[in-house]
């Protein structure tokens, strides 16, 4: 009796090191997953600063005004004037803040369809 539960225990010990490993390497892949992950995003936020590094450069208002001296005559730049400019109230209604055409019948034609087709009465 003492063999068979000396068995019954190494086979459970064997069974319990076989678990452990696979967690243990299921863990290790998800520590992996995570350090390439971490990687990714330090990337993406050195590529987001590097950008944000060339576009302070290639706004500096000395060098555009050097490109619009050296490329004033082909572009034929002008400067903006206050009159240019419109408010919020100047600019053209919304179409759907449009009043909707009125439909009136006339020789079996109505309004909407002129409008439309370009028919002309007969």
């Amino acid at each position: 009796m003492l063999r068979t539960f000396d068995l019954i225990m190494i086979g459970a010990m064997v069974a319990t090191a076989t678990v452990t490993y696979k967690i243990k390497h299921h863990a290790e892949e998800k520590l992996e997953e995570v350090r390439r992950i971490e990687a990714e995003i330090k990337l993406e936020h050195d590529t987001i600063d590097l950008l944000k590094a060339d576009w302070a450069l290639l706004t500096q208002p000395n060098r555009l005004d050097r490109l619009v001296q050296v490329y004033g005559d082909e572009l034929k730049l002008q400067p903006t004037e206050s009159t240019q400019l419109a408010r919020p109230a100047e600019l053209p209604m919304l179409r759907s803040q449009l009043p909707q055409p009125e439909v009136a019948e006339e020789d079996g034609l109505s309004v909407t369809d002129i409008i439309k087709t370009g028919s002309v009465k007969p």
